[in-house]
């Protein structure tokens, strides 16, 4: 990964969170990882317990941030995500897998568009 897609993957998770906490949910982990992979951030939405994924674009040329998220990526996540409620010790009664994707514009703002329970 080059230094210009790392930068611009951690703007987007900046975004995210913004936009997480402006929509009420309250961030417990950014960025956890373990040697099967990374979680970009957990948390909880009331007494549902969120794990997100974040995909930031610039340009449509490689499809729609949501896109990004492929039947292979969704099963690793369910694994990280047993893995990070194991490790934690942490409970929920429920559980959401979702996606935020961060669309760069030109000028101005990044929007934000939160997939809950996209897989």
């Amino acid at each position: 990964m080059t230094m210009r897609n790392q930068a611009v993957g951690a703007y987007g998770e900046r975004c995210a969170v913004r936009h997480l906490i402006e929509a009420g949910l309250r961030p417990v982990a950014r960025n956890w990882r373990c040697p099967a992979g990374e979680i970009d951030i957990i948390a909880w939405d009331g007494p549902v317990l969120a794990f997100c994924e974040v995909k930031t674009r610039g340009t449509g040329e490689f499809g729609t941030p949501a896109e990004a998220v492929v039947p292979a990526k969704a099963r690793r996540l369910r694994g990280l995500a047993a893995r990070w409620l194991a490790e934690t010790g942490t409970t929920a009664d429920e559980v959401r897998f979702d996606v935020i994707a961060v669309r760069l514009g030109d000028a101005g703002a990044a929007r934000v568009e939160h997939l809950k329970g996209a897989f």
